[in-house]
């Protein structure tokens, strides 16, 4: 589990700097996303993801690494949305921002060690194929949630699939050897 660890926090390093430096050259915009703007940008990656790993033929030159990330990105924004509501203008510095993304992924660290123990570590045998696949399920059951107005009746809220999502993303971004 150690291992685990260690590799979950190089992988949300990776994507933690590409966060840091686009909120250099475009500062908080992304504050101004409403919910499902940010599920369909996750969504397109998703896709394309599943689209890369079905297709022999790629046209644009980017793999699923940096998608991985993007869905980790977009879903801790997205975290960050769900507790300090959308802005009609960017409102978080640098220092601002990089905070909040740092607590949400240190909550959502701690909802995959206590998953991972009592799964014990199940994820390292499944594919990436899987992953991607479990991913395009967890946004399809918050499309459908969003569509409900956030309501639910036995089911996780939204939060929770995005925080399944950051973790299945760096599940599969430790397979890949991100």
């Amino acid at each position: 589990m150690s291992t685990t660890s260690t590799q979950y926090d190089n992988v949300i390093t990776l994507c933690r700097n590409l966060y840091i430096n686009k909120m250099k050259d475009y500062g908080s915009a992304w504050r101004i996303l409403r919910l499902p703007s940010l599920t369909d940008q996750i969504f397109i990656k998703a896709q394309r993801i599943r689209g890369l790993q079905q297709n022999d033929v790629q046209k644009v030159d980017e793999g699923q690494v940096s998608e991985f990330i993007g869905i980790i990105n977009y879903s801790v924004m997205a975290l960050v949305q769900l507790e300090l509501g959308v802005v009609e203008q960017p409102d978080l510095n640098l220092e601002e921002a990089t905070k909040v993304y740092d607590q949400k992924v240190a909550l959502t660290k701690s909802l995959m060690e206590d998953k991972n123990h009592d799964y014990g570590e199940a994820w390292r045998d499944m594919r990436v194929s899987s992953l991607t696949d479990l991913i395009l399920q967890k946004l399809l059951r918050v499309k459908q949630i969003e569509d409900n107005q956030g309501k639910t009746l036995v089911s996780e809220g939204i939060d929770a699939n995005y925080q399944d999502m950051i973790n299945y993303a760096v599940f599969a971004l430790i397979h890949l050897k991100a």
